[in-house]
């Protein structure tokens, strides 16, 4: 005969505890959006009544703040001070942003506040990172490896091709015309 299970003589644990326990493990390693939290309730079967009452609450007292969390993602991964990670253009952020959940209005007004010096800025400096790798090939190449590296990371054509072109220029470097 086996042993007892201790697990399956433990009584199920009502869901508003087990949820709430998901939602402040979810909250201790970062922020995260009440989208993601709702998601993560959903992944693991909580009722809808008790996940949207919990939610409620904990955004209620502050624990969930999706234009708090968006503040902090875009100053962690955007062009500014902050930005020193990725450094990703607004346009990239607004897409990381709604995939989170966070609300259309919210993304235009965090975004609104990003300084487009900063993103030229930002783009110089990821440019010049990436071009002490590009030494051994043509400019052509280089000026094509660069922008697409730019343009992944969300910003426009025109600032893409004007600042690799004035970045090859003052390595001595020569950008092919458009």
């Amino acid at each position: 005969m086996p042993p007892p299970d201790p697990v399956a003589e433990v009584p199920h644990a009502d869901p508003e505890s087990v949820a709430r326990t998901i939602l402040l493990d979810q909250l201790t390693g970062r922020a995260r959006s009440r989208k993601e939290l709702s998601d993560k309730l959903a992944a693991k079967l909580v009722p809808d009544d008790v996940a949207t009452r919990l939610l409620d609450r904990f955004e209620e007292i502050g624990l969930i703040d999706d234009e708090a969390f968006a503040r902090s993602w875009v100053a962690a991964r955007g062009p500014g001070e902050g930005g020193t990670g990725r450094r990703l253009a607004p346009r990239a952020l607004s897409q990381e942003l709604r995939r989170k959940g966070i609300d259309d209005e919210i993304v235009r007004e965090v975004l609104d506040e990003v300084d487009p010096d900063d993103e030229e800025q930002a783009a110089r400096a990821l440019v010049r990172k990436k071009l002490r790798s590009l030494s051994r090939v043509d400019d052509v190449t280089a000026t094509r490896r660069l922008v697409g590296m730019l343009a992944r990371k969300g910003y426009g054509s025109g600032l893409c091709f004007l600042v690799v072109r004035e970045e090859l220029a003052a390595a001595d470097r020569d950008a092919p015309e458009r």
